[in-house]
């Protein structure tokens, strides 16, 4: 049986980052694809699009991203709870803020999904858009962000879908 190859290397902080998670990727370029969207996130780039992104780290074009984000067979729950066990893991006995925030961003047009004209929390006006509400620790002025959950207007809800508030959606977070 042949040795599957070691990962390219990306940035080193990245990298290093990374490989807490490497284990929950079956084949090496998936992982690699994981690596280059976190150098993606944290570049300088305006746009954070899958097309923006392959430029900055060098991809021909976006299709082994988008591939890797829509028909790979990984797991966003265990993703969440490995960072969530290495979260609890650094913190120690110390105590954690938690910190429920609502933030939206403008979208123009209806083709997203639950995108409606609504509060925009950070532009201060109802505006057409989407909102998240995020939950997040805060320790020692660093945050880090535990888990968010995309708020669905009643409005745009699927037909297998149940309608939740913002505070219903807050009450979860808290309790989880």
């Amino acid at each position: 049986m042949t040795q599957p190859r070691a990962s390219q290397p990306t940035v080193r902080f990245v990298d290093e980052y990374c490989q807490s998670y490497q284990d929950l990727f079956a084949e090496v370029r998936n992982y690699e694809a994981f690596k280059r969207l976190h150098v993606g996130m944290i570049s300088d780039v305006k746009r954070k699009s899958l097309p923006a992104i392959a430029k900055v780290v060098g991809l021909p074009n976006s299709q082994s991203l988008q591939q890797f984000l829509c028909h790979t067979p990984w797991s966003v729950e265990a993703l969440r709870e490995r960072r969530l066990e290495l979260i609890l893991q650094a913190l120690g006995s110390r105590q954690l803020t938690l910190v429920i925030d609502e933030t939206g961003d403008r979208k123009k047009g209806r083709a997203s999904d639950y995108v409606k004209r609504q509060y925009i929390g950070n532009l201060g006006k109802v505006e057409n858009g989407i909102v998240a509400v995020t939950a997040y620790g805060l320790l020692e002025n660093i945050t880090s962000p535990l888990t968010f959950e995309v708020y669905k207007p009643k409005a745009r809800l699927k037909s297998e879908e149940s309608y939740r508030t913002k505070p219903e959606l807050d009450v979860e977070m808290i309790r989880d």
